[in-house]
């Protein structure tokens, strides 16, 4: 077999070379595009992401504030007759303090009220006849529950803490469940007013309610002989 030229195998490795030297730039090229693209979709946010931080953050900052109360509270629940050193107390109570003033200058939700269906006209009462009052409940809907919950801790919490250095077990007894009320009425105020999804817990029984007072009995008249 005859041997190639010398100038023939250089032509060869020239073009070789050429080829190979302009499609590199387009290899690399197609290469970053995919993994730029690949990175870009791996970047790219959760559907409704920014509502769910939101909610999440919500939980987060109402769990701030349980967890130094109920720190509190094992604390003067376990303590010999529910009594704390001063020291101890003073340290359980400031990040409560804290927790609750960081609480209470977050933004919150006020609870959207169903409104009242308008009453048709032919269907409306005579003028001299006068329409029901609304009902206790709506009279007195808070505007910001949340912060009203806040307050209402606070306030149990320098009670609990007076009683837990002051000597009367009696009182730690009657202020205690009095602070896991407060949290619970947070809890429920957080779920409320911060927009979280309602619970949808298979065969989650319904909330106790309270037990009813007993009605006054009038004085019985006594019959004329």
């Amino acid at each position: 077999m005859r041997a190639l030229p010398v100038r023939r195998i250089a032509t060869t490795v020239l073009c070789a070379s050429l080829l190979v030297g302009t499609a590199g730039p387009a290899i690399a090229a197609e290469s970053d595009t995919a993994h730029g693209s690949t990175q870009e979709a791996a970047r790219a946010p959760v559907p409704d992401a920014e509502k769910l931080l939101a909610q999440v953050k919500i939980l987060g900052d109402a769990g701030g504030v349980l967890t130094p109360v109920t720190d509190l509270l094992t604390a003067v629940l376990k303590a010999d007759q529910g009594q704390l050193p001063a020291e101890d107390a003073t340290k359980l109570a400031t990040p409560v303090k804290d927790a609750i003033t960081k609480a209470s200058a977050l933004p919150s939700k006020a609870p959207e009220l169903p409104q009242t269906p308008a009453v048709p006209e032919a269907q409306m009462l005579p003028k001299p006849l006068a329409l029901p009052k609304a009902l206790p409940d709506d009279e007195t809907a808070s505007a910001d529950p949340k912060a009203d919950a806040l307050k209402a801790l606070q306030t149990s919490v320098d009670a609990l803490i007076k009683a837990a250095t002051g000597g009367d077990a009696k009182a730690v007894a009657g202020s205690a469940p009095t602070v896991v009320t407060d949290l619970v009425n947070l809890v429920a105020a957080t779920l409320i007013g911060g927009g979280l999804p309602a619970p949808d817990l298979a065969g989650l029984p319904a909330l106790p309610k309270a037990p009813e007072q007993p009605a006054a009995q009038a004085p019985q008249t006594p019959a004329l002989s």
